[in-house]
């Protein structure tokens, strides 16, 4: 393996317990457990060295190579890699990750915009939604406790390393926004319509809806506005992620 330019002593390699422990971490309750979850793939894994988050381990295969990770690495082969991953095809490194915990107060509200999340249930949905939030700058995602976790592999994956850029916090949302001192725009079809004559206030939250159901009626009692994005076409919704990134959007606009 090359490391910084220069060939480098691995360590042992990859046990068994080892590569039990990462398989077992495809599960909310032992990422809790442990305070771990799995990074897969170069780019994540380099999202990941260059981010503040803390690197328990890291386990990669020869080709591998960093210039910006000076860890302990531990070897595994391209079976051992198949057998733990959860891509159709494994890509050479899998990291070990400390889950971060935030502290969520009233002050957050004031850093621009804050995205709310109520009941957001598919992985790929949540992992597309940071990703677009990371983009457009945004500071902190409120999601509510029935929201998949963001450290769901699928949804890793889907940030594509900005998983490590956003503050992801799970609290109870109506009793959060109920706090709020700013306005909050929730997504709705019958809300008012984004375009050049809209103008989002700042800072402000904006509260996105369940896949399903959209914007449960006990956080509809919080909204300051509802809004919603113009159709010109036959399509009769749009997916929440696709939506999401519309509107964060607007707001930067």
């Amino acid at each position: 393996m090359i490391l910084n330019g220069k060939p480098t002593k691995l360590m042992p390699e990859i046990t068994k317990n080892e590569l039990k422990h990462i398989r077992l971490l495809k599960q909310k309750k032992y990422r809790q457990q442990f305070g771990e979850f799995v990074v897969e793939g170069e780019k994540n894994v380099d999202e990941l060295i260059n981010s503040t988050l803390e690197i328990k381990q890291l386990f990669a295969t020869q080709d591998w190579h960093s210039t910006n990770y000076n860890g302990e690495i531990t070897s595994l082969s391209n079976k051992q890699l198949a057998q733990l991953s959860n891509l159709s095809t494994p890509n050479k490194v899998v990291a070990l990750a400390k889950i971060p915990v935030f502290k969520f107060d009233k002050n957050c509200f004031e850093e621009g915009l804050t995205l709310a999340l109520d009941e957001i249930n598919d992985p790929g949905n949540l992992g597309t939604i940071i990703r677009s939030a990371d983009w457009f700058g945004v500071k902190n995602i409120l999601c509510s406790a029935s929201s998949v976790d963001c450290f769901n592999p699928k949804v890793v994956q889907s940030t594509k390393g900005s998983i490590a850029n956003v503050k992801i916090h799970y609290v109870n949302l109506h009793e959060t926004l109920n706090q709020a001192n700013i306005p909050i725009y929730g997504a709705d079809m019958e809300g008012t319509k984004v375009g050049k004559d809209f103008s989002f206030e700042n800072p402000a939250i904006l509260l996105m809806g369940n896949e399903s159901h959209g914007i449960s009626l006990e956080l509809e009692k919080l909204l300051t506005k509802k809004i919603t994005i113009p159709r010109t076409g036959k399509a009769e919704s749009l997916n929440v992620a696709i939506a999401t990134s519309i509107l964060l959007h607007h707001f930067n606009s």
